[in-house]
């Protein structure tokens, strides 16, 4: 049985989720697990000020699963644009495949839906990771056809490794009693 929970994250908590972001998409840490970025960006995945900002701003938090006090995922999410936004979503590479993300992208979900009362998540992935974006899909994620670009230039979210990178939206309409 596992005895992973779910908090949300504190200002203190930011040195240890910038580690374990950057353990699930950059370097050869990465490559022990399937959602690793190392080939597409170098660098940051995450500034600690942005970290900051999210964990402080209203209708924002950052999710960890813990157990034993040892930090095992996160994900963000926030209220925009009258849905649900989910990022950020990090699972230590050994643990990949286990299902704890399954059961932190349902939280996640959860709270969107029921504390937050909104009708849809949304989320913006690098449209080239297939593999990742068929891991939405299957869970009842749609592809949108909106396309956002990637910051280029702008080092807090990485080295481009290539020249074509760009996110596409995901949407997941929530079932439930929202007005």
């Amino acid at each position: 049985m596992d005895e992973s929970r779910f908090r949300d994250a504190s200002v203190a908590d930011i040195p240890a989720l910038v580690a374990l972001v950057t353990s699930a998409y950059r370097g050869e840490a990465s490559r022990a697990g399937w959602t690793t970025e190392a080939d597409l960006l170098d660098g940051n995945r995450i500034d600690p000020d942005v970290l900051r900002h999210d964990i402080e701003r209203p209708r924002s938090r950052i999710v960890l699963a813990e157990r034993d006090h040892a930090l095992l995922a996160c994900a963000h999410i926030a209220a925009e644009d009258g849905a649900g936004y989910f990022g950020m979503f990090s699972v230590q590479p050994g643990l990949q495949g286990t299902g704890l993300g399954k059961r932190l992208l349902a939280e996640c979900e959860r709270i969107v839906r029921e504390e937050w009362r909104l009708p849809a998540m949304r989320m913006t992935v690098i449209d080239l990771r297939d593999t990742l974006i068929a891991f939405y899909e299957r869970r009842g994620y749609r592809r949108t056809g909106l396309f956002k670009p990637f910051p280029y230039g702008d080092e807090r979210y990485g080295i481009p490794l290539r020249d074509d990178l760009r996110f596409e939206v995901l949407e997941k309409r929530l079932e439930g009693d929202i007005p």
